[in-house]
């Protein structure tokens, strides 16, 4: 079963093309990620699939054209957490998280004792409870990301896109933040999608990489059918070496060049 669907998607800016013909499948459950040479587009085609960016193309999540939706509607079939997010200073964590519920909420209405509950339950499963009422600009970088984590599960969706969420985070933030999308996927059955810069990170956790260069995607497949050393010298200009690691996923180091 498809999760998300992508086929022949265009995209341009200011009249400049972004994305050229992308065409992906991302199975029900799975999790893929995104990735790519800065300028590639990575962004830009999350913002498309949800309709955030217009585009040429057929986009389908859960069977269904988000782009055809309503806000309100797109937003009960699938949660975004962009890669610098609006965290309005002096906010809560938990009225944050309380805003994943605005979809299910009436017009001028009011939060519903069952709102509050599902906003208080996904903080217990993300280990925020403790900081439910801390002002958003008074959390560390790994809490931060973890509360918008939470605001997007709160939305209560089956898939999942995710921008950059390792973005600015030091090593052991990264290592905490990726464990715990990977055990909310597997737990809930979450369609997940992310972007990301650090290809270890890609390598370790995602079921399927997309590697999109000047716009099209230049290869897509496990970890190890993209992450090779020929594919990361044409796309990244860089000197890497990949070995096997755990689990035979690769594991990337740099080389620096010879000095004559």
């Amino acid at each position: 079963m498809i999760g998300i669907a992508v086929r022949e998607l265009d995209v341009a800016l200011d009249g400049r093309p972004v994305l050229k013909g992308v065409t992906l499948n991302v199975p029900a459950g799975s999790w893929t990620a995104v990735i790519g040479p800065n300028g590639a587009g990575k962004s830009t085609l999350l913002r498309a699939i949800l309709g955030l960016r217009p585009g040429e193309g057929e986009v389908t999540v859960a069977g269904t054209d988000p782009r055809a939706l309503k806000p309100r509607q797109r937003a009960r079939l699938v949660a975004y957490a962009p890669q610098i997010p609006n965290l309005p200073p002096g906010m809560t964590v938990f009225d944050y998280t309380l805003l994943g519920r605005s979809p299910y909420i009436p017009h001028l209405g009011r939060e519903s004792a069952h709102d509050r509950s599902v906003a208080a339950e996904v903080l217990e499963r993300l280990d925020l409870t403790g900081l439910a009422s801390r002002p958003l600009d008074h959390l560390s970088g790994g809490e931060r990301q973890r509360a918008v984590i939470a605001r997007a599960l709160a939305q209560q969706t089956s898939v999942l896109l995710l921008d950059e969420p390792t973005s600015a985070l030091d090593i052991g933030h990264q290592q905490q933040v990726m464990e715990l999308i990977d055990q909310l996927r597997l737990a809930d059955e979450l369609t997940v999608m992310t972007t990301i810069h650090d290809l270890t990170l890609a390598g370790q956790y995602a079921d399927a990489l997309v590697l999109l260069a000047r716009g099209r995607v230049a290869a897509a497949g496990t970890p190890t059918e993209v992450l090779t050393e020929s594919a990361l010298a044409e796309h990244f200009e860089a000197r890497v070496r990949v070995t096997p690691g755990p689990g035979d996923r690769p594991l990337l180091s740099l080389e620096r060049p010879r000095k004559h």
